[in-house]
């Protein structure tokens, strides 16, 4: 039988060394296929090397953990078997609460040796039982539950606070074009930048999504992927394909938009 590989995400050295020390001796036969600082190399390492097991800091640089789950849960092939996410926090009592609600697997720094074999141990029988399709449709129902209830995780609850976008000022050279809020159909994360998408042209700002997502009415527009939201009016038709993903027609426009499994919930036949 094929040894069990593990990817670790941790920006503290120390603390990476220790978690790898520790696994050693809890599950001797775990292979460390890769250790990695950072959120955006933990989704692209996992993508490439497609462990059993992923280890995740829950902040460190870039990307979160969660994030980093969530990207590789958005482009994950739906033919291979989605890793069993343990998600490593310092104390931190909303983190836990809601880890433990979603029967999320975490451990708490410093690492305390009982706590790791008793996660080894379930890990261990989670691994033998598991079903790949069930495996991946679980871990999206608990990221989708995690992003919407965890602290600083989703802009949910600063959408609430933060003042409604009503124009766009997206510059051109010496030019500030003026993009009304409303003639937007999506806006769409493109390296360091944002697309805003018109039905008459397009325009680049220098914002990240993010930020710009609390400053949108969330009844107007929908986050359907990490990196892109759409007008909900300007959508004609909602297209679901095997693996999950979602392929968005819009009125007026040519192109098809990809909603990720995360979000496929959102279209549903009344």
């Amino acid at each position: 039988m094929k040894a069990p590989v593990a990817l670790i995400a941790e920006d503290e050295p120390l603390l990476a060394l220790n978690l790898q020390q520790e696994l050693a001796k809890a599950w001797p036969e775990l292979a460390i296929g890769a250790t990695v600082a950072d959120g955006a190399s933990a989704a692209q390492q996992a993508l490439a090397l497609r462990p059993d097991v992923c280890f995740l800091d829950i902040r460190m640089p870039g990307l979160s953990g969660l994030e980093a789950a969530q990207t590789m849960a958005e482009d994950w092939p739906a033919d291979v078997p989605f890793p069993l996410l343990v998600f490593v926090t310092a104390y931190d009592q909303y983190a836990v609460q809601a880890f433990e609600a979603q029967a999320v697997d975490y451990l708490v720094k410093p690492l305390e040796t009982n706590r790791l074999t008793a996660c080894v141990r379930r890990l261990r029988k989670r691994l033998a039982d598991r079903a790949p399709q069930a495996a991946l449709q679980e871990s999206v129902d608990q990221l989708r539950a995690l992003l919407a209830t965890s602290p600083g995780a989703t802009a949910a609850i600063e959408r609430t606070r933060a003042p409604r976008l009503e124009v766009i000022q997206a510059s051109v050279g010496n030019t500030v074009h003026m993009v009304p809020i409303d003639d937007v159909l999506y806006f769409e994360a493109a390296d360091k930048y944002v697309r805003v998408v018109t039905a008459e042209r397009e325009h680049l700002i220098r914002i990240p999504l993010r930020e710009l997502v609390p400053q949108l009415d969330a009844q107007q527009f929908w986050q359907v992927h990490r990196g892109l939201v759409v007008r909900a009016r300007a959508i004609a038709a909602a297209q679901r394909d095997d693996s999950g993903k979602v392929f968005l027609t819009l009125r007026g426009r040519p192109e098809r938009l990809t909603a990720s499994r995360l979000y496929a919930h959102l279209f549903k036949g009344m």
